[in-house]
């Protein structure tokens, strides 16, 4: 009967990982993803969601829709005009330009709408429980939060911009019968589609913020609609020179300001309104970074 002998083998140095180049690693641990790569993610689970597609189709839809009810309605006023001197007079002393700002008459709708969706983008991350592979996958969970930032913002102001620019096509024919012109490549045109989109895009940053800081979709989306929707109109209600002021600095007036032709009395400057609504953004954002790199997942 033979036996075996194991002879004891000496310890092996630990092999090092493989060095991917044009990093400074040098063999000791693979980098995480680049920024590129978490964009390029984000995308691709972005537009992968049939909710998110019918969010933005509604958007779309509601702002075409609008528009050309806008002017429908607006066309029956100016022919009303027409027919009552005073009111004609009334019309001439607003520039009786009133066609202008069809194209961005569903503004309010699509600020809901895409701004639930900055609350969905990263709420649903939480309640499905995807946030554990999101950030296994991104460690440092900041460049997850910056790409989801990035890709909601860049979508909510293309398909506001394209969605206006659709809905002032479609008035266009239907204001001519009324006798009223719409240019829109002219310079308050385009200012408003812009200014328009630039504010929706950052209700959506306002939106995802909410629900990265809340977790819970349903308490953000109703957080955002007591900021832009409820706050306004309590505002007005109460009484007091404190709640008459505090109101001009509500993210949702600050629209009025950006986009008028002249300075409209009682609200604030048009740089003020800028930075009002800039803060509105920038805030929340870095509030809700820090607690996501703080909070457990």
């Amino acid at each position: 009967m033979s036996t075996t002998t194991t002879e004891s083998m000496p310890p092996r140095e630990p092999v090092p990982s493989p060095a991917v180049p044009g990093s400074r690693n040098t063999g000791r641990s693979l980098p995480g993803p680049t920024f590129i790569r978490v964009l390029n993610s984000e995308v691709i689970k972005f537009r992968s969601l049939l909710s998110t597609l019918i969010l933005l189709a509604s958007t779309a839809v509601v702002m075409v829709g609008f528009g050309a009810l806008s002017a429908w309605g607006t066309g029956q006023f100016a022919d009303a005009a027409n027919r009552d001197p005073q009111a004609a007079a009334r019309m001439a002393s607003q520039g009786g330009d009133l066609a202008v700002s069809v194209p961005t008459s569903g503004i309010a709708f699509a600020q809901l709408i895409l701004g639930s969706l900055g609350v969905l983008l990263m709420s649903s991350e939480f309640t499905t429980g995807m946030a554990r592979s999101t950030f296994a996958a991104v460690p440092r969970r900041l460049p997850a939060f910056a790409a989801k930032l990035v890709v909601v913002m860049g979508t909510s102001f293309v398909v506001t911009a394209v969605s206006t620019w659709v809905a002032g096509l479609v008035a266009v024919p239907i204001l001519d019968n009324y006798g009223l012109k719409l240019d829109l490549g002219s310079s308050q045109s385009v200012k408003l589609l812009l200014v328009n989109s630039v504010y929706v895009a950052a209700v959506a940053a306002i939106g995802m913020a909410l629900g990265t800081l809340i977790r819970n979709s349903a308490g953000g989306i109703m957080s955002l609609v007591g900021i832009f929707f409820v706050a306004p109109i309590a505002f007005q209600l109460i009484p007091g020179d404190f709640f008459k002021e505090a109101r001009k600095y509500l993210p949702g007036n600050t629209v009025e300001p950006l986009t008028a032709a002249q300075h409209v009395p009682d609200t604030l400057e048009a740089w003020q309104a800028g930075m009002v609504l800039g803060a509105w953004v920038v805030i929340p954002v870095l509030l809700a970074a820090v607690l996501l790199k703080r909070r457990d997942v």
